[in-house]
């Protein structure tokens, strides 16, 4: 039995990957901030819940023994993120982004992932088939943020690309120091979720899809990469 743990996943994106990975036969852990909105999801997923607020060290090597002592752990689905907007849910821009802000988005999206890779990592080097899949955007990707004419150069944001760049770039770190591991940054699309105001133009479902994909990898899979659904995209 393969055993997940989701991070940020009491809705959205995490939500329906806990779903997906349910239904194929992963032990799934709902890795919530908040407890009772974990528990509910839970509930509703035949999941089990571990409270986990991934910018407090505390919470996370908590949640790290709760799952070692249940019996350890084979796929960290890094999914917990964050994108501060302005009023009428406005893209904060160059103009106004402040270091204050930088620092919150970085915390939660960069040494979130850190945090819970650190105290993960343990475990997944029992695993016979360790995976890490850490959810990033297609606004990380220097190539598509330089490339005039597209939806990403439009883009006038600055801390939630920088977050996720820095998140491509530990994926990659990560990748060369355990090469057991299969670990991956994937961009799941413009989806209509919470983070964004639910303006994005595709569903869940769909986000989901290379989520749920990456943490079914075998140890042949690919590993250090940067995917979508449709491939491999450019750094």
């Amino acid at each position: 039995m393969t055993t997940t743990l989701i991070t940020g996943a009491n809705k959205g994106l995490g939500f329906e990957t806990a779903r997906r990975l349910t239904a194929a036969g992963h032990t799934v852990y709902i890795g919530s901030r908040d407890a009772e909105r974990g528990r509910r999801a839970a509930e509703q997923l035949g999941a089990r819940l571990v409270q986990l607020d991934t910018t407090s060290d505390s919470s996370v090597e908590a949640a790290a023994r709760t799952i070692e002592a249940d019996g350890g752990l084979d796929v960290l689905i890094n999914n917990a993120g964050i994108e501060e907007r302005g009023a009428g849910n406005v893209v904060i821009g160059a103009a106004d982004v402040t270091a204050g802000m930088m620092r919150n988005t970085f915390e939660t999206n960069v040494f979130g992932t850190v945090r819970v890779l650190h105290a993960f990592l343990p475990l997944l080097e029992r695993s016979e088939a360790p995976v890490v899949v850490n959810v990033s955007s297609g606004l990380a990707s220097l190539a598509r943020l330089t490339a005039a004419g597209t939806p990403s150069y439009a883009y006038p944001g600055v801390a939630y690309p920088a977050s996720k760049t820095a998140v491509n770039a530990i994926t990659v770190q990560y990748a060369k120091a355990f090469p057991n591991m299969r670990i991956n940054a994937v961009e799941p699309g413009f989806t209509k979720t919470d983070l964004n105001g639910n303006t994005g133009v595709q569903s869940v479902e769909q986000g989901a899809e290379i989520i749920v994909r990456m943490a079914q990898v075998g140890p042949d899979g690919p590993t250090g990469g940067f995917l979508d659904a449709e491939g491999i995209l450019p750094w």
